[in-house]
């Protein structure tokens, strides 16, 4: 659980300009006029160079003006946002929609302990989610299809983590998402994937928090195999603002 830079949630007119360009050319290189865009989206051709100026500036497409047009190419970012979307989507028209990531399990740098017992973490994680995590994090490396699917998680029913701090610095907010861990055969039903809303970590590492540690209850070993069953997350005291934790 570390900081730094954070990407904002693209609002409904960058989505739908991002979904037009996907489908103009798939998840590939594709050359888009502003025209063309402009008459998907029932707007201008100045809006919708607007609305691809926005998409390149949050990060979410690479694009190279050229004479007749752009080649625009969707980004790991823009993916995800679009993988999100179609989460949603699919808990509206389908039943029992279960998120599996798979991956191994790997060493991490130590600072999930450190931040797992900061007061202003640890009070929320007891309040909200019913129980004290074990001092640490286990860190999943994920492999490359859950690394594509990874952004289907925002579609998932969470538990926010507020930001808050104290008379040093300000800590910045989480999301955690109720989890079954799945290795060789055991399973383990009380765990949460925990997303800070900023994070030096690739799409390709979760961490995960637990009552216990997880290693021992699993038995896990770095290099072990494990599937991550993401599953709506309910919250112990729902409203309810932990003691003593100051929000920002």
């Amino acid at each position: 659980m570390a900081e730094p830079a954070m990407t904002a949630e693209p609002d409904p007119a960058a989505l739908a300009a991002l979904k037009h360009v996907a489908l103009a050319g798939g998840l590939t290189e594709t050359k888009v006029s502003c025209a063309a865009l402009g008459d998907r989206l029932g707007a201008s051709t100045q809006t919708a160079s607007r609305r691809l100026q926005s998409l390149d500036s949050a990060g979410l497409i690479g694009r190279e003006v050229v004479g007749d047009g752009q080649w625009v190419t969707l980004t790991d970012a823009g993916e995800a946002a679009l993988r999100a979307e179609y989460a949603d989507y699919r808990r509206l028209f389908e039943a029992d929609v279960e998120l599996v990531l798979s991956g191994t399990v790997t060493g991490g740098m130590g600072e999930g302990r450190h931040y797992i017992t900061l007061p202003g973490y640890a009070a929320q994680f007891e309040s909200r989610l019913g129980y004290e995590p074990f001092p640490g994090t286990l860190n999943v490396a994920l492999d490359a299809e859950s690394v594509r699917r990874r952004g289907e998680i925002a579609g998932v029913d969470a538990v926010p983590i507020d930001a808050w701090e104290d008379d040093e610095r300000t800590y910045g907010a989480a999301t955690c998402y109720g989890v079954v861990v799945v290795a060789d055969g055991e399973r383990y039903g009380e765990a949460h994937a925990i997303v800070p809303d900023r994070t030096h970590h690739d799409d390709d590492q979760l961490e995960l928090i637990a009552p216990d540690r997880l290693r021992d209850a699993l038995g896990l070993a770095d290099g072990d195999a494990i599937e991550v069953r993401v599953e709506a997350a309910s919250r112990a005291d729902e409203g309810d603002d932990p003691a003593g934790v100051e929000v920002a």
